[in-house]
């Protein structure tokens, strides 16, 4: 069924404060509308130049879409437009000459919380996250639970620490992560997962990479910095994944060895 812009932000400067992301979900739910609707759809395909010529019209009895706003709002619709295209969601039609298609990505998306649940995900790309976030973490994350998702990411890590290192349960949070990267000094041992490899310096740096993150982020008492924004989340479910690779070495490294 065919709907216009405007049923789906009717207010041109709430348009205009889009992103272009957001913008772009909105266009594509509108042109996937067109489907049959003469002159945007023609030939089988969508005709940008008919799409925009369309919100212009030419009668002095028709009024635009928004007004006296609108060459703003088409112009920001060319930069959704030109997002949608990068992102393969309209594609040319390779039989018509200036017209376009929605690609099989973009019929997958039927609402703004499809089009939404897209943006999260290509925020977090699933196959670059450590394969433990990527089973426990990344649903969370799609659905928007932003401090579930970072809470499990690092109690992950404190799981995987403690494993690596054969670290009793009696020792949580910043002391167990303490503990795993002690460094040699005053007639101390180092710890179980610090990097002998490395100089006491980055040693003491790795030690303090963890703690502080894990304080950071996973202290339960003062868990007040966690993001609420979907970009600065999957930064910090990036880098608790990015803890999990260095434990991975690190128990490796114990058991074959240094690793050139």
């Amino acid at each position: 069924m065919y709907r216009s812009l405007s049923s789906f932000v009717p207010n041109a400067a709430d348009i205009l404060a889009l992103e272009v992301e957001e913008l772009a979900g909105i266009l594509l739910l509108h042109l996937s509308s067109c489907e049959g609707v003469n002159p945007v759809y023609q030939y089988g395909g969508i005709s940008q130049q008919n799409f925009f010529n369309s919100l212009n019209p030419t009668s002095s009895q028709t009024r635009p879409e928004y007004g006296d706003r609108q060459p703003e709002v088409n112009q920001a619709l060319m930069e959704a437009w030109t997002w949608l295209q990068s992102e393969g969601f309209l594609v040319r039609n390779a039989a018509s000459i200036g017209q376009f298609l929605i690609s099989r990505r973009g019929q997958r998306l039927k609402s703004r919380e499809d089009f939404e649940a897209y943006r999260k995900a290509n925020l977090l790309p699933k196959a670059h996250l450590h394969p433990l976030l990527a089973t426990k973490v990344y649903p969370a994350f799609l659905r928007g639970d932003y401090d579930t998702a970072i809470f499990q990411a690092f109690k992950e890590v404190e799981v995987a620490v403690r494993h690596a290192g054969q670290i009793p349960h009696d020792l949580v949070g910043t002391k167990l992560m303490r503990a795993a990267f002690a460094t040699a000094k005053n007639n101390q041992p180092a710890g179980p997962l610090t990097d002998a490899q490395l100089p006491s310096g980055e040693q003491e740096a790795m030690g303090h990479l963890f703690t502080g993150a894990f304080g950071l982020y996973r202290n339960s008492t003062g868990h007040r910095h966690v993001p609420t924004e979907p970009e600065e989340a999957a930064e910090v479910i990036m880098f608790a994944s990015q803890l999990l690779r260095i434990v991975d070495r690190l128990r490796l490294q114990q058991t074959t060895g240094p690793q050139p």
